[in-house]
């Protein structure tokens, strides 16, 4: 009853519109410090000292020092001039296929995705320079916002990935391992994403071509050199052990920060302030969220949710492939409703213990969870991606949410290949790692 009740009241705050860290925290203190929850011979002084001590150990990790790093990254490179570099460098290999920027897009939004480690991130970095261009272009703005919003959903799949690092923390999996089982999954749905688009594009006649010229191709290949060095040495040094994943999100900062004012020259120092705090507002905003999942996670586990959760899926008696794609149904429908880090810290503790039954390694169980949370980025209700994508087209969630659709059927095959082809997965783990 404690449980029903811990969730009904956690979805009708969200409903009402409370932050997503007070709806998480405050029904999980308020049933804790209720009468009857525990035995009478728990003081409420006792149950205060959990909550304060609940919430400091949810943070209370070096691994998570890399959340605010690679949100600092991520604002840097968004006005550092990397972005429009690549975009004009993947525009000059893909351009002359029909749709070519809606594909030089997704290129560029897989290069940045080995930076900055944030879906949103990626996205406003990306679809600042290149949507108004498409619309320019011809590309009906609905079209163009979404095709930017799947690549930015892209950026948590391809390492290095803050909902990896939060998985890796909640579940003592090495981060590292998770970084190289999605890098090939991310290059798979980037690929998907561009065939996609240009299909469409090919179908219905949007945008420019232009001509393939390997003078084009050198002069912004040169241009973007110090961009795409980036990704090679801030996931290099993570996946060949040479810094940890902390140490590199410290590395993409000072990397991001020198070729963004030494290098492009276009990012200026007084304009560090003002992106530091903004990037800190969010990053404080997934931790503050992290320490209330805490307490939520506390109080679900002192009232057996992992067993109760057990016997249930034993009753139903599924095999593991059954099982499996039930449980990645239902981080769909999670992934719909919910916001991603929420989600995340919510449903991983619980889901995570089903993994002997499902008869599946806990390293593509992790990439599987965060490739179904990227898809929840492009599916409203609360689609991260879509919304940063409609702020900067200027098109109605209803126009975008129907023209994503096509790029959100092929991101599911894709998790399905993954999720049933265990290699595309664990070959590069296995690989590096063991």
């Amino acid at each position: 009853m404690i449980i029903v009740l811990l969730f009904v009241l956690m979805f009708v705050l969200m409903a009402l519109g409370l932050p997503i860290a007070l709806s998480i925290g405050l029904p999980a203190i308020g049933l804790i410090v209720s009468p009857g929850v525990f035995p009478d011979t728990v003081t409420l002084s006792a149950l205060g000292q959990t909550v304060v001590q609940q919430l400091f150990s949810g943070v209370d990790s070096f691994d998570l020092l890399a959340v605010p790093l690679f949100m600092i990254a991520g604002s840097i490179m968004e006005v550092g001039g990397i972005s429009r570099r690549l975009i004009d460098f993947c525009d000059s290999l893909v351009g002359w296929a029909p749709g070519g920027l809606a594909a030089a897009a997704i290129g560029a939004s897989m290069i940045i995705a080995g930076i900055s480690g944030s879906a949103a991130a990626d996205t406003a970095a990306i679809g600042a320079v290149v949507i108004p261009t498409m619309i320019r272009q011809g590309y009906p703005p609905a079209f163009a916002a979404a095709v930017v919003a799947a690549g930015g959903a892209i950026g948590i799949i391809i390492p290095p990935s803050i909902p990896m690092i939060l998985f890796g923390f909640m579940t003592n999996i090495s981060t590292s391992q998770l970084f190289a089982g999605g890098l090939l999954v991310g290059v798979l749905m980037g690929l998907s994403f561009m065939a996609v688009a240009i299909g469409i594009s090919w179908r219905r006649g949007y945008g420019e071509r232009v001509a393939f010229t390997w003078k084009r191709v050198a002069s912004t290949g040169r241009a973007a050199l110090w961009s795409m060095g980036a990704p090679v040495i801030v996931l290099g040094g993570i996946l060949s052990g040479i810094v940890t994943v902390t140490e590199g999100a410290a590395l993409a900062v000072f990397y991001a920060l020198l070729v963004g004012t030494v290098i492009n020259r276009e990012l200026a120092w007084r304009d560090l302030p003002r992106l530091i705090v903004r990037s800190q507002v969010v990053a404080g905003g997934i931790l503050f969220i992290i320490a209330m999942a805490k307490v939520f996670g506390w109080l679900l586990a002192m009232q057996q949710g992992a067993q109760l959760l057990n016997v249930f899926v034993n009753s139903m008696s599924l095999p593991p492939v059954g099982l499996l794609l039930l449980v990645l149904a239902l981080l769909l429908v999670v992934g719909c409703v919910m916001e991603t880090t929420a989600a995340l810290l919510l449903v991983v503790p619980v889901l995570a213990l089903l993994t002997p039954q499902m008869q599946i390694d806990p390293v593509q169980f992790g990439v599987l969870v965060v490739t179904n949370l990227a898809i929840g980025m492009l599916t409203p209700p609360v689609g991260i991606c879509l919304f940063v994508s409609c702020g900067i087209a200027d098109v109605t969630l209803g126009r975008i949410s129907r023209a994503v659709m096509p790029l959100v059927a092929v991101a599911i095959l894709d998790m399905l290949i993954a999720a049933l082809w265990s290699p595309l997965t664990m070959w590069l783990p296995t690989l590096l790692y063991r």
